[in-house]
């Protein structure tokens, strides 16, 4: 499999997910019916510590924590919820990662147009705008700090906060965890020298119980930013 084969691996999951979500279900139910699903469509492993699904609900949303420590919590899934999935793939050494917050509304996963809740619904729209503005600024030519600086200060002036444990937005896409490098303070490496990168605000209004993550690989194609 190449990298477009995996990540679509992560992105037919999530549309499963999104279908099959219902009220009473655990999170621990949640993430088995993904990784059962991701090995389904041909992954052979879990590239983040074995860990195919990180799921979380409600105020768990506002969590960071590595995947060392992480356990799925037995928490029951709400009619009106907010819940993040993060997946990662993997097929020999080639590795898919994808994010998305999901919202149940009347026992219903919605469009975010659709959602009634003004705060989980802006949350969602700052997702959709940081990913814009990642690919209007970026060129093979920016330095990862770069992003990290412009990123963060969009996302302080939305009213919003990075919630990373450890303060970074994205990696590489590499073929060993150890080395991943990261959008974060201190990286002069340039976006084009990696031949994939993930971008994945992990955000929330200052304040709030509630966390919003969107994440997507990107490349470029003839110098252009690309999703995969």
């Amino acid at each position: 499999m190449n990298y477009l084969q995996v990540q679509n691996i992560a992105k037919t999951t999530m549309a499963y997910a999104r279908q099959s979500i219902k009220p009473g279900m655990r999170l621990t139910e949640v993430r088995r019916l993904c990784e059962t699903k991701m090995r389904a469509l041909g992954a052979d492993s879990f590239w983040y510590w074995n860990i195919g699904a990180l799921v979380f609900s409600g105020d768990e949303t506002a969590q960071s924590v590595s995947g060392r420590k992480y356990k799925t919590s037995d928490r029951i899934i709400e009619p009106n919820d907010i819940i993040t999935i993060d997946l990662s793939p993997q097929v020999g050494n080639i590795w898919g990662d994808y994010a998305r917050t999901v919202i149940l509304q009347d026992g219903e996963v919605v469009k975010t147009e659709n959602v009634k809740n003004s705060e989980w619904k802006q949350g969602l729209q700052t997702e959709d705008f940081l990913h814009k503005a990642l690919c209007a600024f970026a060129t093979p030519q920016t330095t990862f700090e770069e992003v990290y600086f412009h990123m963060n200060c969009l996302i302080e002036e939305k009213g919003f906060v990075n919630l990373d444990f450890k303060g970074n937005l994205g990696h590489s896409i590499a073929r060993r965890k150890r080395d991943r490098i990261y959008i974060e303070k201190g990286n002069a490496s340039r976006l084009g020298d990696a031949a994939y990168f993930t971008f994945e605000p992990h955000i929330s209004v200052k304040g709030s119980p509630y966390g919003y993550k969107k994440e997507n690989i990107y490349y470029f194609d003839n110098g252009k930013i690309t999703e995969l």
